[in-house]
């Protein structure tokens, strides 16, 4: 059943509105941006103990990378439905039933939208063809992301 693109209000049903690729990518970069700040701090107590900086690839700094990535998405996502990026974009994720996104779909969809990124992003760019505007990681992790109505 395809997606209607009408706006909605704060909470989602399953007619809201699919967001845009560069509103999510907008989003996405303003994630970024508090993600690098989170991995800078993270790296503070790592770089005291070593006594010098990270070794250039560091298999253990690089999982550590990942994991914060994917307790930072997977938490908002599963509790709120927006990350800070997402909220100032008014975005959110949802079920595709327009239930809210349990933790085991949020995990699945932050990996998902690694594989995304990793094919050259070609999991993004797919929704631009999708008749649902849907990208990879949405259809594997069952969920989608809404525009939310200004109140």
């Amino acid at each position: 059943m395809p997606i209607s693109r009408t706006f909605l209000d704060s909470d989602p049903g399953p007619g809201a509105a699919a967001a845009g690729l560069l509103r999510r990518l907008a989003a996405g970069v303003y994630d970024a941006l508090l993600l690098l700040a989170l991995l800078m701090t993270a790296s503070v107590p790592v770089v005291a103990l070593l006594g010098a900086p990270v070794p250039p690839g560091s298999w253990a700094y690089q999982l550590t990378v990942l994991l914060l990535g994917g307790a930072f998405f997977a938490g908002f996502w599963s509790h709120g439905g927006q990350t800070l990026g997402m909220r100032a974009w008014r975005l959110k994720v949802t079920a595709t039933s327009g239930a809210p996104l349990s933790l085991r779909a949020a995990v699945i969809r932050y990996l998902g939208a690694l594989v995304s990124l990793a094919a050259l992003g070609i999991g993004f760019i797919w929704m631009l063809f999708d008749p649902d505007g849907l990208t990879w990681h949405d259809r594997w992790s069952h969920s989608r992301v809404v525009v939310l109505r200004k109140h």
